[in-house]
């Protein structure tokens, strides 16, 4: 293991591994250090806020629009205008940032990688850090990989624009202490990434672009503006240089979009329907109000419901009144190399999930895999031709109301025994694998990430809290789901034979466990987690 030299006030109890030196500089700490002393009393206070937001709608107090930013909402304004390499967002690839998955995303032909520090990426030291050396790699074009089957990676000639995702507001980076507090997990990942971006020794230039998760309100929007007007000041660049397109995945945050856009109008790039995420607020945020809150199978969720629709139309005509751009969810499938007729059913459904968002108004979309980047662009090139995007299309006909966001009656959907094992079975599978270090897992052929792991687990301890009937008039019980849970082991062990990993599995279903059985609701999986990584 090797060493750093740590400047004063701080420590870094994380192991040194090769060049880690080169990211955790002593420029880089003294930023980090300026960073965490003068916003992490902010960062405290919006978590603060929520809890207090939480009480309210626990008590039954109804969401709506604000009134006290209605002058926001009714006032004609833009942001700013479309920064360099994000002015045609067609198709955005997503994923972790580890060496060869940075390579095939940036030679992907997608025209934005999300470089995902969050959901899709397990945060362990390790990852953490040598993330950030193979963006230093990537930004350089000296980036290379050899599989362990002898397969080489390079750059190729065109490569997407690279916009970072941190970690949310709620988590810390523990290997690293300012003043013996462990810094914001945002702070960490967000200050070592700018710090890349703006070094002298950078050979191909990169803005310091990022994603901005779990959003709640504009109030934490204008957290991280004042970071980014400090940062801008800090190291003199022009007002604008870093720019954020913010994810709406909370039910909160649907209600403020406006408003977001309004704190980030000199750094905004514009907002993204992160679909999955959603699905899980609605369950968390509602958690304990039970009736018309209580949602039915994940996969009979789906974006033609009618609570989802309005959402995403309200996302687009908001983004484009205010010339930002409008992106869309993500297309989780991934292509098997051994069922054509699998790929035949599922490439359809992306294809015409594609098609409605285009239709509706969306600048671009997610996908997961490479092989769904021809599908996603040859969609939004259909529909918009030689033009980067489609800002000028005004959706003066969508007027959505605070009802129609709330009203998450699904007729004819159900809770059935599938979607109760898929969400077991998920489970159990997703959290084994974020123990050994993979935040993107395959599982049955969709890419599987923290949130809809999230979704899987809240949507057993719903069912289990309110008794909820199966279609087969079985009773969600805990001695059920006990039951599902052994069988899904049994399976998972027969499948993998001699390659199952009992250590990770006795944690993962410790965990998934404790989530699912426990009398209030824990308000994020990674958290009950945190402590099982290094």
């Amino acid at each position: 293991m090797g060493q750093i030299a740590c400047r004063e006030g701080l420590t870094i109890s994380g192991e040194i591994h090769d060049r880690f030196d080169e990211v955790l500089d002593g420029e880089t700490q003294e930023f980090l250090k300026e960073l965490h002393r003068n916003f992490e009393p902010a960062r405290k206070l919006a978590l603060e806020l929520r809890d207090l937001r939480q009480l309210d709608i626990n008590s039954g107090e109804p969401l709506d629009f604000l009134d006290e930013t209605r002058s926001i909402r009714d006032a004609e304004w833009q942001v700013a205008p479309p920064a360099p390499g994000l002015e045609d967002r067609r198709c955005e690839i997503t994923g972790p940032t580890d060496r060869r998955m940075t390579i095939n995303a940036l030679n992907s032909e997608a025209r934005v990688w999300m470089a995902d520090f969050e959901d899709s990426n397990t945060p362990t030291w390790e990852n953490m850090v040598g993330g950030q050396i193979n963006l230093r790699d990537a930004i350089d074009r000296t980036i290379e990989f050899t599989s362990p089957e002898g397969r080489e990676y390079r750059l190729g000639n065109q490569l997407a624009t690279i916009v970072v995702r941190p970690r949310g507001w709620h988590l810390l980076e523990p290997h690293l202490q300012v003043d013996d507090q462990p810094i914001s997990g945002s702070l960490f990942d967000f200050g070592c990434y700018v710090m890349t971006c703006i070094s002298d020794s950078r050979k191909f230039p990169q803005r310091p672009y990022f994603y901005l998760p779990k959003t709640e309100s504009h109030l934490e929007a204008r957290l991280w503006n004042d970071i980014f007007n400090f940062t801008e000041d800090r190291y003199s660049l022009e007002r604008g240089t870093i720019r954020a397109t913010v994810l709406i995945e909370t039910i909160l945050a649907a209600f403020e979009m406006d408003e977001i856009l309004f704190e980030l109008r000199e750094h905004s790039s514009g907002l993204n329907a992160g679909r999955w995420d959603y699905l899980f607020s609605l369950i968390k945020k509602f958690a304990y109000l039970g009736g018309s809150y209580v949602l039915p199978d994940r996969s009979s969720v789906t974006m033609n419901a009618p609570f989802m629709r309005a959402y995403t139309e309200l996302l687009v005509k908001t983004c484009h009144r205010r010339h930002a751009h409008a992106i869309g969810g993500m297309a989780a499938f991934i292509p098997s190399r051994r069922d054509p007729e699998i790929n035949a059913v599922a490439l359809t459904k992306v294809n015409e999930d594609k098609r409605r968002e285009a239709d509706a108004g969306f600048d671009g979309s997610w996908v997961a895999h490479p092989d769904l980047v021809p599908v996603c662009t040859e969609v939004f090139s259909q529909v918009l031709g030689d033009r980067p995007n489609q800002l000028e299309r005004q959706r003066d006909d969508v007027a959505t109301t605070a009802r129609e966001l709330l009203d998450l009656s699904l007729p004819g959907a159900a809770v059935t025994e599938a979607g109760l094992r898929n969400n077991i079975a998920v489970g159990l599978r997703y959290i084994s694998a974020w123990l050994r270090g993979s935040g993107a897992v395959a599982i049955f052929n969709l890419m599987e990430d923290v949130a809809t792991a999230e979704i899987s687990r809240s949507q057993v301890w719903q069912w289990l809290r309110y008794e909820i009937a199966l279609e087969n008039d079985q009773i969600v019980t805990k001695e059920l789901v006990e039951k599902m849970i052994d069988e899904e082991l049994a399976r998972i062990r027969s499948e993998d034979g001699a390659s199952f990993d009992e250590a990770a599995y006795a944690s993962a279903t410790e965990i998934f466990s404790n989530l699912v059985f426990s009398s209030e609701f824990p308000q994020f999986l990674t958290l009950a987690a945190y402590g099982q990584i290094s």
